[in-house]
């Protein structure tokens, strides 16, 4: 063995290679326990929304809606627009599925899953997301409502990810991001018109459960 390689070996701390199991059991967990979901929307949204907030009334509607037409609802599993898309499908009998992040402070697993999983890691957490999703409901929200629509553009983009509906809902809250990326990321032709249908802009649950609705499962 050359010198290098022994420093190298004496440099790996157990404790990260322990940290790929934990991985690796956090994926097993994740594929066992969603494998046999139906076909599945995952919804995003701001954690901080409250109950007598119309978007968090609207996804309450919207995810009743979709779990009625034999969807799963898949949400972050946390308060605010996930705990209302929760309750829509919970209360209408339909699979509701919590993938909770777990963190030191604001989320905490809601009362409304009937399924449920706790992860350490974002980025296995992310891959269930996507995984099981036919569709994805954007909620207003913040930074990581953001972190997720993003990714699933640039996944479609790039198509590393078959293009599925990504619908936002609230014109009025996208509206000022929509016209930068059309005013600045597509004038400067940092992207190309192609690139803005891939997402679509709704103001009512019914829109976009017809928006899902007419859309092939892959």
């Amino acid at each position: 063995m050359k010198r290098n390689d022994r420093y190298l070996i004496d440099q790996i701390n157990p404790q990260e290679s322990w940290r790929i199991f934990r991985i690796m059991a956090e994926f097993v967990d994740g594929i066992e326990t969603l494998s046999s979901l139906e076909p599945a929307v995952t919804i995003f949204g701001s954690a901080r929304c409250k109950p007598d907030d119309k978007y968090y009334l609207m996804a309450v509607e919207l995810a009743g809606m979709l779990a009625r037409e034999g969807y799963s609802i898949i949400t972050g599993g946390g308060p605010g627009i996930m705990e209302a898309a929760n309750k829509g499908a919970y209360e209408a009998g339909g699979q509701s599925v919590g993938l909770n992040i777990v963190l030191p402070f604001e989320q905490s697993l809601n009362p409304y899953t009937n399924i449920h999983i706790n992860f350490r890691y974002f980025f296995v957490r992310k891959v269930m997301f996507v995984k099981y999703a036919m569709s994805y409901v954007i909620f207003p929200g913040g930074f990581g409502t953001m972190d997720e629509l993003f990714e699933a553009l640039t996944l479609i983009q790039t198509d590393k990810l078959k293009p599925f509906p990504v619908i936002l809902v609230g014109s009025d809250f996208w509206g000022g991001l929509l016209s930068w990326i059309t005013d600045t990321m597509l004038k400067e032709l940092k992207i190309v018109e192609e690139d803005l249908r891939i997402f679509t802009v709704v103001d009512s649950a019914a829109d976009a459960v017809e928006i899902i609705k007419n859309t092939k499962v892959h």
